[in-house]
């Protein structure tokens, strides 16, 4: 199983970096580059991080911060993503499963029904 990938996102970092201590203080700037956004849509893009991100307003942030992408996206693995692939329930070489011990049920014998 290939390891999980994850990002921090440091953009608040970034703009508290050059001196952009309101979140409200990106608005004049992208709107010069064609972006538009409410101010409740800058906070959560500064405050939290993004899932998805338009690749148009991600270079206007690298350019308004005058940063690399290094600086914004800092990717990592997450510990402990890497699992033992699972075992099968039943064992078929007779032995009791893992955590079971001894106690197995008996498969259950469906019979006819007598009809009178």
């Amino acid at each position: 199983m290939a390891a999980k990938l994850d990002y921090h996102w440091h953009l608040r970092k970034v703009m508290a970096d050059r001196g952009m201590f309101s979140t409200t203080d990106l608005i004049p700037p992208l709107a010069e580059r064609g972006i538009t956004l409410s101010s409740s849509q800058v906070y959560r893009l500064v405050v939290e991080r993004p899932e998805r991100l338009s690749l148009k307003i991600l270079m206007a942030l690298l350019d308004i911060l005058d940063c690399t992408m290094d600086d914004l996206i800092e990717p990592f693995t997450v510990a402990g993503a890497v699992r033992k692939p699972k075992k099968a329930a039943a064992s078929g070489g007779g032995e009791p499963a893992e955590g079971l011990g001894g106690l197995r049920p008996k498969r259950a014998r469906i019979r006819g029904v007598d009809r009178p």
